[in-house]
């Protein structure tokens, strides 16, 4: 046991190692001093504000979807009437909660049996059982109205923040007298809201409409949160901003082109889902290795050399870039299916309480529906969307 502690304790210690996370001659206490002014020095522990903040904004959530969508779904129609009710039945039930699908021919022969139902009697009760739990079209309203708004506020106000920023229109701005650039109250607001809104993301995904990407989305948000951290604490957080801003600019738009195909709306649901997708694509294959990439490998290694935590940071970055051209790829290929046939395909995300296969092929011919982790992963964070997101048929 002795030795496990040590062992912790060494991995601990070295997982706070200066000689890590900043240049060479930099330690923790260097940048934990006041300023001259009184200005209160960089705190890694500030991070922790994330958790109280992100509980309020789970509640605030929860007022604006139950006081605000909801009144807004109900003017646009939207209909919550939910499905046909299973009827009950011990038997299938259990079956059901271990495989959630239709069973094979050999299992429906045995049920038929067992039950003296009829085999298509039995399809149909999986069929109900199945969109039973299914979540209505308000609820899914409700989220992406949430987080449209969402998305809005927090990049006006990133928009707001930067363009006043001089690292915004010099990039070299981010690394001159690095690590030793204060973290204005502005900066700091920003980074710890868009956080929050992961840490409520994660705590969510519990409770949200569940879909099938859930453990992919999972790890994403995670990776969000990890990124987002990571970058405060070695005080990247100039770049930090500037990355958070390009993947907020797309996500209102999909937001919009999901509320639209609720709300029944296809024309606006397809123009705006094109419009998402070229804005998607010049900002993550164009502006964010021109811009982005560009100062954090190059200009960054001019000014203040590679070291440890430098390679760690750069290394997520080319793996965002990464998952940027496949979900490019991916939202491409949507986009070409949606203009060949004249409508968005099905998000094949969809919800896990989707129904059997006829149903899917009928309801891929009849609507779109448009699905996506929008929380892109990215940002610095990751979204590492979540953006994830690519609505693949």
């Amino acid at each position: 046991m002795a030795v496990v502690v040590a062992a912790a304790a060494w991995l601990w210690s070295g997982f706070w190692s200066e000689r890590f996370w900043f240049p060479a001659n930099v330690t923790w206490t260097d940048l934990e001093r006041d300023g001259p002014d009184g200005e209160s020095g960089y705190r890694s522990s500030h991070v922790l504000a994330a958790f109280p903040l992100a509980a309020g904004i789970l509640v605030v959530r929860h007022l604006f979807e139950r006081c605000i969508a909801k009144p807004c779904a109900v003017c646009l129609d939207i209909q919550d009437g939910g499905p046909c009710r299973a009827q009950p039945n011990a038997i299938l039930e259990k079956v059901f909660t271990t495989i959630t699908k239709c069973p094979d021919a050999r299992r429906l022969e045995g049920l038929s049996k067992q039950l003296d139902w009829d085999v298509r009697k039995i399809q149909r009760w999986f069929r109900h059982r199945r969109n039973q739990d299914k979540p209505s079209t308000v609820m899914k309203f409700c989220e992406s109205m949430w987080r449209l708004i969402f998305y809005l506020c927090i990049f006006s106000y990133g928009f707001r923040f930067l363009w006043s920023s001089p690292w915004f229109w010099d990039t070299r701005q981010c690394w001159y007298n690095y690590p030793f650039q204060s973290i204005t109250p502005g900066l700091y607001y920003y980074y710890i809201t868009q956080l929050a809104f992961y840490w409520a993301l994660m705590f969510s995904q519990f409770t949200d409409i569940k879909r099938k990407d859930f453990q992919i989305m999972l790890i994403h948000h995670f990776a969000t949160i990890v990124l987002i951290t990571f970058s405060y604490m070695n005080k990247m957080v100039r770049v930090g901003t500037l990355i958070m801003l390009l993947h907020d600019a797309s996500d209102p738009l999909l937001e919009v082109a999901k509320m639209a195909n609720y709300a029944k709306y296809q024309r606006l649901c397809d123009a705006t889902f094109i419009l998402f997708c070229v804005v998607f694509i010049v900002i993550r294959l164009g502006i964010f290795p021109v811009w982005i990439l560009n100062t954090t490998l190059f200009e960054s290694w001019e000014l203040i050399g590679p070291y440890p935590s430098w390679w760690l940071f750069n290394g997520l970055l080319l793996t965002l870039q990464l998952l940027n051209i496949i979900w490019s790829c991916y939202i491409i290929r949507v986009a070409y299916k949606a203009l060949a046939r004249g409508k968005v395909a099905k998000d094949e995300r969809s919800d896990v309480e989707s129904s059997s296969e006829e149903e899917d092929v009928t309801s891929n011919n009849r609507k779109g529906i448009l699905s996506s982790s929008s929380s892109d992963a990215n940002r610095i964070n990751g979204h590492v969307t979540s953006e994830q997101w690519a609505e693949e048929e």
